[in-house]
């Protein structure tokens, strides 16, 4: 089973599907697929849980096509973004168990 975000505007993630593996043995069949189905062509494969494309595809979050990743919202103002991992983080490391 593949995961494939639908996407709206601003390449906002509006809705998440999935296709059997025999109808997306690619990301291109699995995008020609859903958009024969569903007559909509915005479509970009991700996954539950960020294997691909750094980041889980969920509604809410936004694909950067030049990043080739999903992005979370940002959860708050002070949090600061990793280029790398395409991820948030705290601006303060929180504190170590001990």
């Amino acid at each position: 089973m593949k995961y494939f975000a639908k996407l709206g505007l601003n390449s906002k993630v509006v809705a998440i599907t999935h296709v059997r593996d025999i109808d997306a043995p690619t990301e291109k069949a699995g995008i020609d697929h859903l958009t024969k189905f569903h007559n909509y062509p915005f479509w970009v494969q991700g996954s539950k849980d960020g294997s691909i494309r750094k980041n889980a595809s969920m509604i809410g979050a936004t694909y950067d096509e030049d990043r080739d990743a999903f992005i979370l919202k940002q959860p708050f103002p002070s949090w600061i973004f990793n280029e790398i991992t395409c991820d948030w983080e705290a601006p303060v490391a929180p504190p170590e168990d001990g």
